[in-house]
């Protein structure tokens, strides 16, 4: 009973912060709200929902938002592992190096976005002038979608890379040194240390570190909004983008709610299904190890 009275404070908390903006946008995705209607809240039972099952837009922003968001925490978690070893080595300045490396996190991100727009402008940006220099040739990076949804992956990659090594940094230093030191009395390599003592002790950070990151990439917007609008033909458009585009610009606020309200249970199944294959995989990696 002690218990459930001192975590009281922080459920409290998190049912102000998140319990309230889920049930606001529950309430306005059943009613119409917006500019055509003048303004006023009209009952419109599933409307919204109907919509959203046939809007084409949606399902296209959809799977965009998923691309983007595996393909960007799976690159973001391999770099960060070999990121947070290298800065757990004792080497010369630590302290520096790892406050340089925390850079990127640190950087606004419409400053950072910015950034990697100039760098990967046609035909002005440095990147262009280096291909074009070693003979690669043109590319139109931002105006072909075969490139743009992958140049903001590798912007989003450099930008958050740093706060995944962070919270893997905090896990390997969590590690008794004592468990390599008896592990390698018993003939054991570091090759193998990794693989039966770093890994499985991080299991905890890890997948603390996915559940923020995915959470962060389905919600982005600043990062698209700076770099591409959405375009070309909105195949870099996310779902955080097309409900902000449908409150701001076409100010239906009921439909922008309904879209946001979506994003969050396509989030919850997307977790679920993460949580059931790491499940899995830690079964087989059990087995093989």
């Amino acid at each position: 009973m002690i218990y459930l009275l001192l975590i009281t404070p922080a459920l409290t908390l998190v049912l102000i912060v998140f319990g309230f903006p889920i049930v606001r946008y529950s309430w306005l995705s059943l009613h119409s709200y917006s500019v055509l209607t003048g303004l006023d809240v009209i009952p419109n039972t599933a409307a919204n929902w109907v919509r959203l099952l046939n809007d084409d837009r949606f399902w296209q922003d959809a799977i965009q938002t998923i691309r983007f968001s595996t393909l960007s925490v799976s690159i973001e978690l391999v770099l960060a592992i070999a990121i947070a070893l290298i800065l757990h080595q004792k080497i010369k300045r630590r302290g520096l190096v790892r406050a340089l490396s925390l850079l990127p996190w640190a950087l606004p991100t419409t400053i950072m976005a910015l950034g990697w727009r100039w760098i990967f402008n046609t035909p002005y940006g440095p990147l262009e002038n280096i291909l074009n220099t070693i003979g690669v040739g043109t590319f139109n990076f931002l105006g072909d979608p075969r490139y743009a949804w992958l140049t903001t992956v590798i912007a989003d990659v450099w930008k958050t890379t740093p706060f995944i090594a962070l919270l893997l940094l905090a896990g390997l230093q969590s590690i008794p040194k004592d468990l390599y030191e008896a592990f390698k009395l018993e003939g054991g390599n570091s090759n193998q240390s990794f693989l039966r003592i770093t890994l499985p002790l991080l299991e905890p950070y890890i997948i603390l570190s996915l559940l923020f990151r995915i959470a962060q990439a389905f919600g982005v917007f600043d990062l698209i909004q700076v770099m591409t609008g959405g375009g070309p033909a909105g195949t870099t458009e996310s779902l955080g983008l097309y409900a902000y585009l449908n409150a701001m610009r076409f100010l239906d606020f009921g439909y922008s709610a309904t879209v946001m309200l979506a994003s969050f249970i396509l989030l919850v199944f997307y977790c679920l299904m993460l949580w059931i294959l790491l499940s899995i995989s830690k079964r087989i990696y059990e087995l093989i190890i």
